[in-house]
């Protein structure tokens, strides 16, 4: 692979002639950040059952009085 001029972490590939980053600090960093947010949405996801079950079960609660 060729290095681009001016830029540390990007490389020409000779064959296919595609640019290719290879900082690997920074792709890490993007795939922690995409596990976080998947983590944070199915916490959302888990508070919003809770929710809807509390909600049920109250109505069931007032349904039986």
């Amino acid at each position: 692979m060729i290095r681009v001029d001016g830029h540390k972490n990007l490389y020409r590939d000779e064959k296919s002639g595609a640019i290719v980053n290879c900082d690997t600090t920074s792709y890490n960093q993007y795939v922690n950040s995409l596990q976080h947010k998947e983590m944070q949405r199915q916490e959302l996801d888990r508070m919003k059952n809770d929710i809807d079950e509390i909600k049920s079960l109250l109505k069931e609660l007032l349904n039986k009085k």
